[in-house]
């Protein structure tokens, strides 16, 4: 799978917009469903896609919420979502199967970043539960609006997070011992590469590819709540007045810059024959060996590595998809 891990050479660069790489793409008759896709890269992505021609569902937990933030934008829907809701996902998923719309791209975008323990109601470690459980269920529940696309695309937003934490296997709820929410996100950002893998091995054969990426770090996206200003001052992602650090190349990006790596994703004609790869800057990532993302010297944060092997190994890839169905049914 590491072999795979090559760039693709997209002409696009860390510094692209959503809208630079999408111009040129007709997406005309194309449906889209973009998991809150009302907010930061979420809503980026959502209006570059509708922008091409793309008709956009948005799921979100608040639709009245939600609503005011995509008024003007045209072709674009919103339904109720909790991904942390099991109900919730199958009647998404259900509205969505029952209106005979093939689906040609699925972008599993939201997602939470929690530093205290919280658990769904099954008892699942919540950014486990959001970021990758009910992404799973939501998936596997649209494969038949996968299919009739004839050719779709399911792109996971994981996180450079993923090198935090490979899979705990032995306690992926942390059931035991002492409870750390950034090793908790790390492992669901891992989750969401090895599902990107084993969806691309299992699904490819009914045109079904599938993508996960690394967007770089964004200020205002609200995937992290608990984060006070001088968190993020301390990690180098705003400046001593509270304004976001705007540098591409180290992986700070706009939410348009941010946005671009989930379109290229699911529309470039580059990824065409191309599937169960990490993407990151617009491209496909090269494999990385770097566990540590802070630079000792700066004492701020280090994202522009790619992507750790044991995120695209495929039996890990199977042996996380397995267990994601026994959890669904437990």
């Amino acid at each position: 799978m590491t072999q795979k891990q090559q760039p693709l050479d997209s002409g696009f660069t860390a510094a692209s917009t959503a809208a630079d790489v999408v111009k040129g793409i007709d997406l005309w008759g194309r449906n889209v469903i973009v998991t809150g896709g009302h907010v930061g890269l979420g809503l980026e992505t959502t209006r570059a896609l509708a922008a091409a021609g793309a008709s956009v569902v948005v799921g979100t937990r608040n639709p009245d919420r939600a609503a005011p933030a995509l008024d003007g934008i045209e072709r674009v829907q919103v339904e109720r979502l909790d991904l942390m809701d099991p109900a919730s996902v199958d009647a998404f998923a259900a509205r969505y199967t029952a209106s005979g719309r093939p689906l040609h791209v699925l972008v599993n975008n939201a997602g939470i970043m929690e530093s205290q323990l919280a658990r769904d109601a099954r008892g699942y470690e919540s950014q486990f539960a959001t970021n990758h459980l009910g992404h799973f269920q939501l998936s596997n529940a649209l494969l038949p609006a996968l299919r009739a696309a004839n050719g779709a695309r399911v792109v996971a937003l994981s996180s450079w997070g993923h090198h935090l934490s490979d899979i705990r296997w032995d306690d992926p709820d942390f059931e035991t011992g002492d409870y750390d929410g950034m090793v908790a996100y790390g492992q669901s950002k891992t989750a969401n590469v090895l599902f990107a893998v084993e969806l691309d091995r299992r699904w490819s054969g009914d045109g079904i590819r599938g993508y996960s990426l690394h967007p770089g770090s964004i200020v205002g996206t609200n995937l992290a709540p608990s984060l006070t200003i001088d968190d993020q001052r301390a990690m180098g992602l705003v400046d001593e007045a509270g304004r976001p650090i705007i540098d591409p190349a180290r992986g700070m990006k706009t939410p348009e810059q941010g946005a671009s790596t989930t379109v290229w994703g699911a529309t470039s004609p580059l990824l065409n024959d191309v599937g169960g790869v990490y993407l990151m800057d617009n491209d496909v990532a090269t494999i990385d060996e770097a566990t540590v993302g802070f630079d000792i010297a700066s004492g701020e944060l280090d994202t522009t590595g790619g992507v750790m092997p044991y995120a695209v190994d495929p039996e890990s890839a199977q042996r996380l998809w397995e267990l994601s169905e026994q959890l669904l049914k437990a």
